[in-house]
């Protein structure tokens, strides 16, 4: 049975072994040099400090199978109703409706703090990311193409959203 909850500081580890295989293996997260434990609290800790969420996904033994987050999409106060996400899920737990919970929670919770939109930026071509965020109803807005670089190849950054809220 798998569990859907904040996170506290002792999931970091979890959090951080899941990023970093993405780091390392993977092309949804533009990154090449795997974080440190220390990054990984940072992290955490600023979000906290921002009042954004982190959700874990955790087995009986309360082990990080993924985990959910989002944060400012842009750092100007125009963008402070808009956010930008992020889904991963342990490649052991892929498949199992994990993405789909942690997805929903997160949603829920975004709804609850006046969030109005979530963007979804992801690496074109992550079929599993972008059908995910389909069946929540999210829309594709357009795509960056070539704008990073990872494995020396070139990505396109596909952009989706979701609006939250009714227009005042």
């Amino acid at each position: 049975m798998t569990n859907i909850r904040h996170a506290i500081p002792s999931d970091l580890r979890g959090i951080l072994e899941i990023t970093n295989h993405e780091i390392v293996n993977g092309t949804a997260f533009w990154m090449t040099i795997p974080r440190t434990y220390q990054e990984q609290v940072q992290w955490f800790e600023a979000r906290e400090k921002a009042g954004y969420p982190v959700f874990v996904a955790v087995d009986e033994a309360q082990k990080v199978l993924g985990f959910a987050s989002y944060g400012s999409f842009r750092a100007y106060d125009g963008y402070k109703y808009t956010v930008e996400h992020s889904v991963y899920v342990s490649p052991h737990a892929q498949g199992k409706g994990l993405g789909k919970a942690l997805l929903k929670d997160l949603i829920s919770y975004a709804q609850n703090h006046k969030v109005h939109a979530m963007i979804a930026a992801i690496t074109d071509g992550n079929t599993a990311s972008i059908r995910l965020h389909e069946w929540f109803g999210f829309k594709h807005s357009g795509v960056l193409p070539q704008t990073g670089i990872k494995f020396d190849k070139w990505l396109d950054l596909l952009f989706m959203y979701k609006i939250l809220t009714a227009d005042d």
